[in-house]
């Protein structure tokens, strides 16, 4: 790794760092030089302008989610699709859980209308790429004959991310257990209806 790769490899730690614990719209160039021991130009120098270190943030997040939350399910070689989803699921939850707010995803979305920003653009990618993870697994379970052929598989991943968001919801509202037990009935209740 160069020095130039190790230099932004570490200002993305920290800003991944700062928009955990204070959302992604709170970064700032100037907030990440002091957190970083860096001067404000030389991250303007990496960076260009506020918009495109949120965006490499994002990236960055994107690339932590897949090493947190798909790569541990991977290296577990469940032997059923039911088994991978249900490790995803638990890795979903502790990213969530990683943040002293809540999930940056899900703290960084907003409803722009026609003219979105970039950021929220990229937002839209990361998650959609995480939403057809998940479909391509109920794909899997259906075509291995785990889970009925007739499945609508976008309807299921629709479904779980409901059950996901109502679990963050009732959490923040001191309304859901710690060990998730509203979000955990609820993913039984879809599997069972999934199941063959």
């Amino acid at each position: 790794m160069s020095k130039k790769e190790a230099t932004r490899l570490h200002i993305l730690n920290t800003a991944f760092s700062l928009a955990s614990r204070e959302g992604l719209d709170s970064l700032t160039i100037g907030q990440l030089a002091k957190a970083s021991g860096m001067s404000k130009s030389g991250l303007f120098a990496h960076f260009n302008s506020r918009e495109n270190l949120q965006i490499a943030v994002l990236d960055f997040a994107g690339e932590q989610f897949v090493e947190r939350v798909i790569q541990p399910a991977r290296r577990q070689n469940p032997v059923t699709i039911e088994q991978k989803l249900r490790l995803l699921l638990t890795n979903w939850l502790a990213w969530n859980r990683s943040f002293q707010g809540s999930c940056m995803f899900l703290d960084a979305w907003t409803e722009r209308g026609e003219k979105e920003p970039s950021m929220q653009l990229r937002l839209k990618e990361v998650t959609k790429r995480w939403l057809g993870y998940l479909y391509r697994q109920i794909e899997q379970g259906k075509e291995q004959g785990e889970f009925k052929s007739t499945l609508d598989s976008w309807q299921c991943v629709y479904q779980v991310y409901g059950v996901y968001l109502s679990s963050h919801l009732f959490l923040s509202m001191e309304l859901e257990t710690d060990d998730h037990q509203r979000f955990w009935q609820g993913v039984e209740g879809l599997l069972g209806q999934w199941r063959v």
